[in-house]
C-alpha cells in the first residue's frame, strides 16, 4: 500500500501543498490511475493544461508521464485557464481532461480538476482514485500513449468572440490578480468589442499584488480603488484559474454572484420561459423570488462547482450558478461548463444594452446579509456537528428547513444556513434578513440553536 496523505483527495478535486503532500511522485501515480481509467472506459485522449503557479510545469509533466505510462494518449494544451481545458475536452471530442491548478488557494498549493468521458469527477469518484493509488491498481502499457501538443486557446478564442454581440462598446477594467487569465482576457475582451484596461494581468505565480480570489472583498479593494480614476463602466475580476467571476460597479459596489445571476437568469428566461434556474444553498432568497417573477423555476443545489455541474446535467437546465462565483451557461450558446471569462462577457453583453450599467447593477434586489462566516473546528468535527444539526434542530416558526447540504432555515423575511465545508475543517454560516431588524432576530434565534447544540461554539456573529 502506498502511503499518501488522504487529505489531498477533496470533495471536488485533488488539492494539496506542492512539494509536500502533493509531490511529482504522487501526481504521476494519480496519472497512472487516470490513464488506466481512460483506457478501461475508452475515453481518451486526455487533455492536460495548467495554471500559472510555479509548481505547475513539474506537476503537469509528472501527470502526463503517468497518464501516458498507462497507455492513454495525451493532448498537452499548455498554460491556459481551466475553462480552456474544459473547452478542449469538448472541442477534441473525448470529454476527458485534467487542469493542474490550485484555483484560489495560496500560491504554494496546487491540485487537479478532473473530467473523464464528459463527467466531472467528484465525491466518491475522487475517493475511488485514492483507493486505486494506494493499492497501486493501475496498468503499465507495453507501449505508452502518445503525447501531442495541441492549441486549444485559438479555437476557444474564436468560439467565444463569435458568440458575444455587444450593442455598443463597453469600457471594462479587468483584474486577473496575476493569475493565468490575464493575457487571454485582455485579448478576448478587446476582440469582443470592449474598451479594456488591465490590472495585474501579468501571470506571476507568487501573486504579488493580491490573492486571486474575487469572492473575498479584500481582494477587490484595488479594483474598486482603480475604478475611481478609470473611465471603465464596470470592473471584472477572475480567480487564479479563471473559472470564477467577480463584478464591481463603477461606484465600487460589489455585485455578488447571486445578484449577478439575476441578470443572467432574466436574460435566459426571456428566451427560454419556464426553464429551471439552479442556485446553491448559499444564495440570497431574493434570487428565488426574482426567478419566479421572471417565469422560471428556482432549483436549489448543494454547494460546490462539481455538485452544481452534476445538477445541471441531471436537469438539463439552461443556467446555474453558485455563490462562490462559478457560473454555468447551458443555453445552446455555451456548453454548460463554468467559465469566468465567458460569464464576464455575457455580463458585458447585457450591460451594453443600457447607457447606465451602474444604475442597472444597483437596481438588483438585495437584502441585509452576512458574508460567508466560518467557525474553525477539528478535522471531521464540522461534518459531525452538521449531522447533529440536521437531526436534532427544528424551528417551529420556519417556512422551510432544507437539509440537502447542511441546514438552511427559511423564514418569511430571511434565512440562516450552516453547512460543513468540503475543503477545510470549518463550519460555514450565512445569514440574511430583509431588514437589519430581521437579520438581528435571525442571528439570535439561529445562534441560540447552535449554542444549545454545542455551548462551547464560538459564533462569528452576535447572538445577543
Amino acid at each position: 500500500m502506498q502511503v499518501i496523505d488522504p487529505s489531498i483527495f477533496k470533495a471536488y478535486d485533488i488539492r494539496g501543498v506542492a512539494g509536500e503532500n502533493l509531490t511529482a511522485d504522487v501526481v504521476e501515480k494519480i496519472g497512472r490511475v487516470l490513464g488506466s481509467m481512460a483506457v478501461e472506459s475508452g475515453v481518451g485522449p486526455v487533455c492536460v493544461g495548467r495554471d500559472g503557479r510555479l509548481s505547475g510545469p513539474e506537476l503537469k509533466g509528472a501527470l502526463i508521464r503517468g497518464i501516458a505510462a498507462a497507455g492513454a494518449d495525451v493532448y498537452d494544451i499548455g498554460m491556459v485557464p481551466t475553462p480552456v481545458l474544459y473547452f478542449a475536452t469538448k472541442y477534441f471530442g473525448s470529454g476527458s481532461g485534467v487542469s493542474v491548478t490550485g484555483s484560489h488557494n495560496p500560491s504554494r498549493d496546487n491540485g487537479l480538476k478532473l473530467m473523464l468521458g464528459g463527467k466531472t469527477l467528484f465525491g466518491p469518484m475522487i475517493q475511488d482514485i485514492r483507493r486505486r493509488v494506494e493499492s497501486e491498481e493501475w496498468s503499465i502499457a507495453s507501449k505508452p500513449g502518445k503525447v501531442e501538443v495541441k492549441d486549444a486557446e485559438t479555437p476557444y478564442f474564436e468560439t467565444v468572440t463569435r458568440d458575444i454581440h455587444l450593442e455598443r462598446p463597453v469600457s471594462v477594467l479587468l483584474d486577473s490578480g496575476n493569475g493565468v487569465t490575464g493575457p487571454l482576457a485582455m485579448r478576448l475582451y478587446r476582440a469582443a468589442g470592449c474598451k479594456v484596461e488591465g490590472l495585474f494581468t501579468e501571470v506571476d505565480g507568487h501573486f504579488p499584488n493580491h490573492h486571486p480570489d474575487p469572492s473575498k472583498p479584500k481582494n477587490l479593494e484595488q479594483l474598486i480603488e482603480r475604478l475611481k480614476s478609470s473611465d471603465a463602466e464596470v470592473g471584472l475580476a477572475f480567480d487564479g484559474d479563471g473559472d470564477r467571476l467577480g463584478v464591481v460597479s463603477r461606484k465600487g459596489e460589489i455585485i455578488y454572484p447571486d445578484r449577478q445571476m439575476m441578470l443572467f437568469a432574466a436574460d435566459i428566461l426571456e428566451k427560454k420561459p419556464g426553464s429551471r434556474i439552479i442556485y446553491d444553498v448559499k444564495c440570497t432568497r431574493k434570487l428565488v423570488d426574482w426567478v419566479k417573477s421572471h417565469g422560471g423555476i428556482p432549483t436549489i443545489s448543494c454547494t460546490g462547482h462539481s455538485f452544481v455541474k452534476a445538477k445541471l446535467a441531471e436537469t438539463n437546465a439552461p443556467f446555474a450558478g453558485e455563490m462562490s462565483g462559478h457560473i454555468f451557461f447551458n443555453d445552446g450558446r455555451w456548453p454548460g461548463f463554468d467559465d469566468g471569462l465567458y460569464a464576464g462577457l455575457r455580463m458585458v453583453e447585457i450591460l451594453s444594452r443600457t447607457d447606465d450599467p451602474t444604475a442597472l447593477l444597483s437596481s438588483l434586489p438585495t437584502a441585509v446579509n452576512t458574508p460567508e462566516l466560518q467557525v474553525p473546528m477539528a478535522e471531521g468535527e464540522n461534518k459531525k456537528f452538521v449531522e447533529r444539526l440536521q437531526k436534532e434542530v427544528h424551528f417551529d416558526d420556519a417556512t422551510d428547513e432544507i437539509r440537502i447540504d447542511g441546514l438552511r432555515v427559511e423564514w418569511p423575511d430571511g434565512f440562516a444556513l450552516a453547512r460543513a465545508s468540503n475543503t477545510t475543517p470549518v463550519l460555514v454560516i450565512r445569514l440574511e434578513g430583509d431588514t437589519p431588524e430581521a437579520l438581528k432576530r435571525i442571528e439570535q434565534v439561529f445562534g441560540a440553536a447552535l449554542k444549545k447544540l454545542d455551548p462551547s461554539i464560538k459564533l462569528p456573529f452576535s447572538a445577543e
